[in-house]
């Protein structure tokens, strides 16, 4: 078998992706769109690029992506994070979940293109990529900003949200009808989740015994290995392969191997994960892209909508500011990979062809605006907090004029009360200093009376009366 020509295809395409990528990063764009675009450069739908291969050709090799993309997804899960603030992340996480995946599901709805494809639509548009957010965290420098522990709480329990998720949507693409056979299966799914949290809890120091060895290429062919085997094991249970590989991830996190397997598993996720965006790309076709345009700029409005209330809504659970709500919405508002993972298991069960081009579209658009939001939140913050601060200052200015008039006119009420006390008390002291000296007067007039000579032969010498003692005038008397 001659693959010269698929190799230098497929070489030349991650060529291009590298090119495109650094062009990409002096805008602040993650990859996933840039894979995509690569996708869309070899598609068979474009062959007037020049570059075209089969999405067959390198189908398995996406689907090692799209395991490996899980198993680190369930590998990063911050278990003692979930479990030790359950209550305030479930409370956190599942309003903003509740708020996209709710109006997601109308939305979907809306479209007229059945239930199954509401429910694909609503999971498309509810929960983030928490590989964007996390890398955006770091490239924003914001790990230490007060709101992100928040930030990175919600995309703990979109992670749960995801595993369920898959495991419902699992049973309702296999398109059964029968009651109990849906019950089965849901039964059978919950039972696996619940089967290897309990494990991923309670037994990572016996796991740990089973990646004892300081060889690291055995070491990354035990990991490797057991990712796609459970991979193989979740689409055989009927769980999709997503999910086994997210729950044998969550299990090895619980090892204390945990932090050497995510060393050496990050570039070979993200190799793999190249593919499989690549992978989707090549399935996109640009002249589908005119049918569902106006599908998805009202998925895009409705994200970026939601996601300002949805962010604004949990920082005010948790005690954070308006410009802290808008950092966590613009943060959060980045869709990615999971949108891509449901539109793949919608082709794979025969849904209504335009999600593709739907989610293909959506991602794009949003991988592209959402990094550009979250570099701007400071600038975003200032034209909204500003105007709303004038307003409720003019507001408050308004109602502070009249308290501040009533407060005057009581304070010169009682300011002349107080005068009016204190000259009544001064004219009493007044009075009283005045009875006394006429009281002196009137006891040496007696006095003098009564030291008179009974003779009248001579005519009395005048008296002489006491001088008055000397006291400066009152102004006001």
């Amino acid at each position: 078998m001659h693959l010269g020509g698929e190799l230098l295809t497929i070489g030349g395409l991650f060529l291009i992706a590298y090119v495109l990528g650094r062009l990409g990063k002096t805008i602040g764009l993650p990859a996933i769109p840039i894979y995509m675009i690569v996708g869309l450069i070899a598609s068979p739908h474009t062959p007037w690029i020049g570059l075209n291969v089969e999405s067959h050709t390198i189908e398995l090799i996406a689907t090692f992506g799209l395991i490996l993309l899980l198993f680190n997804l369930g590998l990063e899960f911050d278990q003692e994070e979930f479990y030790g603030n359950a209550g305030k992340l479930l409370v956190s996480g599942g309003t903003y979940v509740a708020i996209n995946m709710g109006v997601g599901f109308a939305f979907g709805f809306s479209l007229g293109w059945g239930t199954r494809e509401a429910l694909i639509i609503a999971g498309m548009t509810a929960t983030s990529s928490s590989a964007i957010v996390t890398k955006l965290l770091i490239e924003l420098r914001r790990l230490a900003n007060d709101e992100t522990p928040m930030i990175l709480g919600v995309t703990v329990i979109e992670d749960v949200f995801i595993a369920i998720y898959l495991a419902i949507v699992s049973v309702v693409l296999s398109g059964d009808t029968n009651v109990w056979a849906v019950v089965g299966k849901l039964a059978l799914a919950f039972g696996f989740l619940i089967v290897m949290f309990t494990l991923a809890r309670f037994a990572g120091k016996w796991v740990s015994k089973l990646f004892a060895t300081r060889d690291d290429e055995l070491f990354t062919v035990l990991f490797f290995g057991l990712a796609v085997m459970f991979g193989g094991i979740g689409d055989l249970l009927g769980v999709t392969d997503a999910i086994g590989a997210f729950v044998i991830g969550l299990l090895c996190g619980a090892t204390r191997y945990r932090d050497r397997i995510e060393q050496l598993a990050l570039p070979m996720r993200d190799v793999f994960a190249a593919f499989f965006f690549v992978n989707f790309g090549l399935g996109l076709d640009l002249s589908t892209f005119g049918e569902v345009l106006w599908p998805v700029l009202g998925a895009i409005g409705m994200t970026v909508v939601l996601n300002a209330v949805a962010g604004q809504l949990v920082a005010r659970m948790n005690g954070f500011n308006v410009q802290q709500g808008i950092n966590t919405a613009v943060i959060l508002v980045n869709r990615g990979e999971f949108a891509l993972i449901l539109a793949t298991l919608s082709a794979a069960a025969g849904l209504e062809a335009r999600i593709t081009a739907f989610a293909g579209l959506y991602v794009l658009v949003m991988a592209i605006l959402g990094p550009l939001l979250a570099v701007n939140s400071d600038r975003i913050g200032r034209l909204v907090v500003r105007p709303a601060r004038l307003a409720r200052l003019r507001t408050r200015l308004g109602g502070r004029r009249a308290v501040a008039a009533a407060a005057a006119a009581e304070a010169a009420e009682a300011e002349a009360e107080s005068d009016a006390a204190d000259a009544a008390a001064r004219r009493a002291e007044r009075d009283r200093q005045f009875a006394e000296e006429f009281a002196l007067v009137e006891a040496a007039g007696r006095e003098e009376r009564e030291n008179e000579p009974s003779e009248a032969a001579s005519e009395p010498l005048p008296a002489e009366r006491p001088e008055r003692p000397v006291r400066q005038r009152d102004p006001e008397y």
